[in-house]
């Protein structure tokens, strides 16, 4: 088992995007949440921080994480207490701790839980590094789920997660606590962290920029919904900038893009060129060595969005695997019915080329696309200012089977070994 540091305000949707890399994936306080797996395509995920093989939970107190690890049997690789992610018992490798307070909503004493935690260790015969370790233990302080969504702009609002509602009304749930515990304390060996480089390519700093372009943060998380990784294609058919389409390449997906403006097409063949080929760009250059996968292929060009230069198989089962696109907003010089035209034949014809699809906008297109022949399996509302909320559709072929949705996290050679025997 592990248990995920999520980003942001937003926890549902950083466990749905999780979803892409990971199995099982729940709740298990507000900021965090537990997978029963997980693949090496977490540190391609933009809102998951650092993944931990779970150790133990308990209360959120210091005194009740001390009792825990004290008790906790710290076996070789391979042993029952964290399956094979354990730290040898001895002076084998040095270790140091931190502790967090996530979302600074528990009130913990981090520096105490670190010297306290610390002197367990020392006890143990471990050698401390506080420089450069070489295993890291987290200690996560958390209160319950659904004490997210807080006054950073950003809100979900739409399909329930019945889980998180279920967590946050009944204490019983949350880490088998007891209804009065005030949430959890969850300890594990750090084992992997996200690739954070999303800051060397903000929508200014890229060779081509045009205003209303989305963050590299946003749009990764959109692409990793939409199950971009090595091996799979996606397609954009209103490219614009590229940024999407870019997020997607740097997780190791192919990606075409398509739009109705030269402009936009050479603008975003340049950012492509830059990131994923060839352009001396973030992660120390295209497949640099902080790279998340070597990026994949990339293709632009002149075309419309209802009427995409691409053949659909039966069904959609064509060469395109997922569409993502942002739709145009209302106040960009459209007229309602003319917007409203152009997307539900967008989405029509991302219909008939794929099985999956995110699509973003100002408005919930969810007639449209319910019309369109998807089905919605989940909505996202975020809040960007006061007049612009983003609304987001995941949607999958109405007929689709299980594990068809987008983000599925893969069979299970895709992924690694859980502790959950």
């Amino acid at each position: 088992m592990y248990v995920l540091e999520l980003g942001g305000q937003d926890d549902r949707f950083a466990r749905r995007e999780a979803e892409s890399a990971c199995s099982a994936v729940d709740p298990l306080g507000t900021g965090l949440a537990t997978a029963r797996g997980v693949t090496d395509r977490v540190r391609g995920l933009a809102y998951t921080q650092r993944v931990a093989a779970l150790l133990g939970r308990t209360a959120p107190r210091v005194e009740d994480a001390v009792t825990l690890l004290d008790a906790a049997a710290l076996e070789g690789p391979g042993g029952p207490s964290t399956g094979g992610w354990a730290v040898p018992e001895g002076a084998e490798g040095s270790v140091r701790v931190r502790a967090r307070d996530v979302r600074s909503l528990t009130g913990v004493d981090t520096a105490r839980a670190e010297r306290e935690l610390g002197a367990v260790l020392v006890d143990r015969g471990f050698s401390v590094d506080l420089e450069d370790p070489d295993h890291e233990l987290r200690a996560l302080f958390a209160v319950p789920p659904g004490h997210d969504d807080a006054d950073d702009g950003t809100a979900t609002v739409g399909i329930a997660d019945e889980r998180e509602v279920r967590l946050a009304e009944d204490g019983t749930a949350a880490g088998g606590l007891g209804a009065n515990e005030p949430g959890v304390c969850a300890l594990g060996w750090l084992t992997a962290e996200s690739v954070r480089d999303f800051g060397e390519r903000q929508p200014t700093d890229k060779p081509f920029f045009q205003p209303g372009s989305m963050d590299p943060l946003l749009a990764r998380a959109l692409a990793n919904i939409a199950g971009a990784r090595p091996g799979r294609t996606l397609l954009d058919p209103m490219c614009g900038t590229g940024g999407l389409l870019a997020e997607a390449g740097l997780v190791g997906a192919d990606v075409v893009g398509v739009d109705a403006q030269w402009k936009m097409v050479r603008g975003a063949r340049r950012n492509l060129g830059h990131y994923l080929g060839g352009g001396g760009g973030a992660s120390g250059g295209p497949g640099g060595p902080e790279a998340v996968e070597p990026p994949g292929g990339f293709a632009t060009c002149r075309g419309d969005a209802r009427r995409l230069p691409v053949a659909g198989g039966p069904d959609g089962d064509g060469p395109v695997d997922a569409v993502v696109f942002d739709a145009p907003y209302g106040r960009q010089s459209w007229a309602s019915d003319e917007l409203s035209a152009v997307v539900g034949d967008a989405l029509a014809e991302a219909r008939r080329v794929a099985r999956r699809a995110v699509v973003v906008g100002d408005r919930a297109w969810t007639g449209a696309a319910e019309a369109a022949g998807w089905t919605v399996v989940d909505r996202f509302d975020r809040r960007v200012h006061r007049s612009l909320t983003r609304y987001i559709l995941v949607l999958q072929a109405d007929d689709a089977g299980p594990g068809t949705e987008p983000g599925d996290a893969g069979g299970p050679d895709d992924r690694r070994a859980a502790n959950d025997r």
